[in-house]
């Protein structure tokens, strides 16, 4: 029986016996560097991704803050006038 890898019955040829020629690393990369210099690294990688960051100007700001405060007011009212609605609702129903 064969599937979309091969046989089930055969092994594949990486699955064999590994090249002696290839040396493997215990631990990886991680293994050689201290916490500290782990720790520095992480905090050089994220500055590094802060400088890419394209930040809005002050007029996008407020544009983008006063977007939110209006749909959030919107959203409250919706949700107040719902639920007055259901429980004006389950008043007249359960009496």
């Amino acid at each position: 029986m064969t599937d979309a890898v091969g046989s089930i019955d055969m092994p594949d040829a990486e699955d064999e016996a590994p090249d002696s020629k290839k040396r493997t690393r215990k631990g990886g990369k991680r293994a050689k560097k201290g916490p500290l210099k782990r720790l520095a690294l992480f905090y050089r990688q994220i500055v590094a991704e802060l400088r890419k960051v394209v930040w809005p100007t002050r007029s996008q700001l407020t544009t983008y803050t006063t977007v939110v405060i209006i749909f959030v007011v919107i959203m409250i009212g919706l949700v107040t006038v719902i639920d007055f609605g259901l429980d004006k609702a389950a008043k007249y129903v359960f009496g």
